[in-house]
């Protein structure tokens, strides 16, 4: 997490296209907003776009705008979301989402920075662009559902977040800013964590993530009666039997692997070891 922050602050001074990969709650909406608003030189708005959610029929229309005329009910221009992210940036959530149909419209965006609205002229794309996807996207690539050539596009800056149950040394720090926030916004200074709770907390996997997290303690918040916050564990939490550490550093490696295409350097990188250290575990564990 450290890698990516410190990643972070150069690419806020970039232009470049990002990619921001991660399970969901685990903060890719907010780096990428942080970086919009680090960002020097530009005084336009950050627009979000679910792609996911734009049937492909009408996504060139929702995505760069049109004319008056252009088609039987337009009446009036419509800006689209380029249009209205100009001087500032365009965040393409769940990209990994896309209709291969429609890729080809988002790859001239990033290729040629022009976009045209629907009877209308090319115009020029004065925005930075910011993509949000899920490991998903490696395995969307190698079926053919995700275009190669957009994938570079959108691959300049690249920052993998890691998902909260592999950094719970972590969990301290972040419960202290959670409920900093809470007492802020609720106007409670005397609200605290029970210490029993904390206990549970360390030894969950948190599937939802930072978002489970903050979700849970801010329903606390709401619903106790007292300043004393004591959210009860979810079920299996108890008892629940941990994985053998060799699965789960071979489920890392081939995850890594699979991300990087077989990087040697780039997986290394991203798992925080030698390259070296990556080729003997492979050899260890028979990982092609």
């Amino acid at each position: 997490m450290a890698r990516a922050l410190r990643g972070a602050e150069r690419a806020a001074l970039s232009e470049s296209a990002v990619l921001i990969v991660g399970e969901p709650g685990t903060g890719r909406s907010s780096l990428a907003r942080a970086l919009h608003e680090a960002a020097e030189g530009r005084s336009g708005r950050l627009v979000e776009v679910d792609v996911g959610t734009i049937p492909s029929t009408l996504f060139e229309s929702e995505l760069f705008g049109y004319r008056a005329g252009a088609f039987s009910g337009a009446t009036r221009d419509y800006s689209g979301r380029v249009g209205r992210a100009q001087g500032g940036t365009l965040v393409l959530d769940h990209v990994e989402e896309l209709p291969i149909e429609t890729q080809p419209k988002l790859l001239r965006l990033l290729a040629e920075g022009t976009f045209t609205p629907l009877g209308g002229r090319d115009t020029a794309a004065d925005c930075r662009t910011i993509a949000i996807a899920s490991h998903e996207l490696v395995e969307r690539i190698r079926r053919s559902l995700f275009r190669e050539d957009l994938f570079y596009r959108l691959d300049v800056l690249s920052f993998v977040l890691p998902p909260l149950r592999r950094r719970l040394e972590d969990l301290d720090a972040l419960l202290a800013d959670i409920l900093d926030d809470l007492r802020l916004r609720y106007q409670r200074p005397g609200l605290e964590l029970d210490p029993e709770a904390l206990e549970w907390m360390r030894l969950y996997s948190w599937p939802g993530n930072l978002r489970q997290l903050r979700n849970l303690l801010e329903r606390q918040a709401v619903l106790a009666t007292g300043n004393r916050l004591a959210p009860e564990p979810p079920t299996g939490v108890v008892g629940e039997r941990p994985r053998r550490l060799r699965d789960t550093e071979i489920d890392e490696l081939r995850k890594a692997l699979a991300y990087t295409r077989g990087h040697q350097g780039r997986a290394a990188a991203l798992l925080g070891i030698s390259r070296k250290s990556l080729w003997e575990k492979r050899r260890r564990f028979g990982i092609e």
